[in-house]
This record gives structure tokens, sequence and C-alpha cells, in this order.
């Protein structure tokens, strides 16, 4: 299976459109536009084809997680707890 092949069925499975991919990889400073991202989806004999690297589908999975979790608290902020007045 390749990474394209990931990228995909990430998409089906979280329905997510292009732009929501592209929102996603911004979150962790990735830029990319919706045309290169269109170029990982087409079928491997397509002209405009392009295979998707470990870096690409890296920074997609750890925007994914920060899209889905929220951003990592600040150091000392985890378990500490709250004051009430």
């Amino acid at each position: 299976m390749t990474n394209n092949d990931i990228l995909k069925k990430l998409r089906v499975a979280l329905k997510l459109r292009d732009d929501e991919i592209v929102k996603i990889l911004e979150l962790v400073d990735f830029r990319i536009s919706k045309s290169e991202l269109g170029a990982f989806f087409r079928k491997e004999d397509h002209p405009k084809y392009m295979e998707c690297g470990d870096q690409i589908l890296r920074n997609f999975l750890n925007g994914l997680v920060i899209h889905l979790r929220g951003p990592m608290p600040a150091k000392g902020e985890k378990g500490k707890p709250k004051k009430e007045d």
C-alpha cells in the first residue's frame, strides 16, 4: 500500500474535501495547493500523477491529530487543577 493509497482512504473515511485537507496541512505550517493535492488522488498512469512522499503524509497525520483533538497544551498546563473562586 502506497502513501497515496493511505491518503485516499483517510480522505474517504473521514469525508474530507480537498480544501479541508489543505487547511489541516496548514495547521502544521505545511503549504500545498489544491492542484498539487489533486495530483496525489489521480491514477498512477495519469500524466499529472504525483507520488505522495513520507513528509507530506507525516505532516497530514500530525495536522489531523491537531484538527481532531485540538492543539497540544503548553508545558505546565497539563495536570494542574483549575482554581475555583
